[in-house]
């Protein structure tokens, strides 16, 4: 077996196998699924820019000045901010963090907090010339059943990190008044697309057209 690994004769190993193989000298195994060819990263990509947009827009609505794809390289911590939003007069920033769907809670949480405590530091300073009161850090996903399901699912690690939800997060997005760490889900059109979205169904109207009568059923007749 470690004969075929070496010559890429992978075929017939079965993944747990390899894992183990790769385990055993301090290594890891990804396998990745290709649909399509590269349709499957278009895909993803869609669904991620789709999001970016939504964010965007809501943080014109509630005030916020946005900066898409923020990058930065401070003393050998390098990344991408996904979204910067500002608020001058409040001296508040938030860093959102898009994730079409959840991977590596792990990396995903040392990276916002690298990139909040950055902004708070240097880059907000750098980038706006003043530096903030007042740093918000939000994790935002598709308001789709698939990751809602995910954060339900590992809520003991996303609790502590990520305590406030939906309506706390749109609140201090209107009013930032002290720190922030929160998930939001936002719907797009790409979930609508995907038949991947939630579907919020009020209470049942009947309409009559006006003048008309409703006729109720005695018992009996």
């Amino acid at each position: 077996m470690i004969s075929e690994i070496e010559s890429g004769a992978i075929s017939r190993i079965r993944q747990g196998d390899l894992r183990r193989v790769f385990e055993a000298v301090s290594a890891g195994f990804e396998g990745h699924v290709l649909w399509r060819g590269a349709a499957l990263d278009r895909l993803l990509d869609q669904r991620h820019a789709d999001v970016a947009a939504a964010v965007i827009g809501r943080l014109e609505r509630d005030g916020w000045s946005p900066h898409p794809e923020v990058s930065y390289s401070i003393f050998g911590e390098r990344g991408s901010i996904d979204i910067l939003g500002a608020k001058p007069i409040e001296r508040a920033v938030v860093v959102e963090e898009i994730k079409s769907e959840l991977g590596s809670l792990e990396g995903t949480i040392r990276k916002l907090d690298e990139k909040a405590r950055l902004v708070r530091e240097r880059i907000c300073e750098d980038r706006f010339g003043w530096r903030p009161d007042v740093v918000g850090r939000i994790l935002v996903l598709p308001d789709t059943d698939t990751a809602r399901r995910a954060v339900r699912r590992h809520e003991a690690v996303l609790g502590p990190a990520f305590p406030a939800r939906d309506a706390d997060v749109r609140r201090w997005l209107r009013a930032p008044d002290g720190p922030l760490s929160g998930i939001l889900f936002l719907p797009t059109g790409a979930d609508i697309a995907t038949g991947d979205h939630r579907v919020r169904v009020g209470p049942i109207k009947r309409v009559r057209p006006p003048g008309t009568t409703v006729k109720r059923r005695v018992q009996g007749s």
